[in-house]
C-alpha cells in the first residue's frame, strides 16, 4: 500500500448485526480484500469498524458491508472519512 493514498473510514453498522457472525465475517472479508483495521460490537447494538486501505479497497469493503453475512440484515450504515496517522498493521476483532 502506498502511504500517500491511504484511506480511513469510521463505520457503524446497524440492525441485526450482532449474534449472526458479523464481526468474524468482516475480518475475513478484511483480509480478502487487504485493508486494515478493527470491528467490535457496541452496547447499543451496532457493530462500529475502522477500515484503512486505498480508495479502491475501502469501497470494496463498504460495499460489502452494507450487506454484510447471510443471516445479517443491515438497515443502516454509516461512515466518516476520518485524517489519522496511525496506521493500523492488519485487522482485528475487538
Amino acid at each position: 500500500m502506498s502511504e500517500a493514498h491511504i484511506e480511513t473510514v469510521f463505520i457503524t453498522v446497524h440492525g441485526k448485526v450482532q449474534g449472526v457472525g458479523y464481526r468474524h465475517a468482516t475480518v475475513r472479508r478484511a483480509h480478502m480484500v487487504g485493508v486494515t483495521g478493527w470491528v467490535q460490537n457496541m452496547e447499543d447494538g451496532t457493530v462500529q469498524a475502522m477500515v484503512q486501505g486505498t480508495a479502491d479497497q475501502v469501497d470494496l469493503m463498504l460495499e460489502w458491508m452494507r450487506r454484510g453475512p447471510p443471516a445479517a440484515q443491515v438497515s443502516e450504515l454509516e461512515s466518516r472519512r476520518e485524517h489519522t496517522d496511525k496506521r493500523y498493521k492488519h485487522f482485528a476483532q475487538n
